[in-house]
């Protein structure tokens, strides 16, 4: 099992704060991404950053988006299509949106919509 699986989405959530402003992005874009992505509102987000849920909780309580199949490209070298564990893929999910987030692609886009 992969250390991330264990490790709290509390911890890796200001990384993405931090890559996405550094581009001229908001924490705000940040959450809708995360949001989109799992199908929490605003405060259950907010509930799952302070009781330092592992990605593992986190993803296992999530509502994948449908569009989720739409979500392609790299990640560290790695398509994120062709991740083969569930929860592995799901990380590399948000990974990618964010990345995606910080490149400057329009909203709409990032959302798949």
């Amino acid at each position: 099992m992969s250390r991330i699986f264990t490790s709290s989405i509390a911890s890796v959530y200001p990384h993405y704060v931090t890559k996405a402003e550094r581009k001229g992005r908001t924490e705000g874009e940040v959450r809708e991404v995360i949001e989109w992505l799992t199908g929490f509102d605003d405060a259950t987000l907010t509930k799952h950053l302070e009781d330092g849920t592992t990605f593992e909780d986190f993803f296992a309580a999530a509502e994948i988006n449908p569009n989720v199949d739409q979500i392609t490209g790299s990640v560290c070298g790695v398509k994120v299509q062709e991740v083969e564990d569930p929860l592995m893929q799901q990380i590399r999910f948000l990974d990618k949106l964010v990345d995606e987030l910080a490149k400057g692609r329009p909203m709409e886009k990032v959302l798949r919509s």
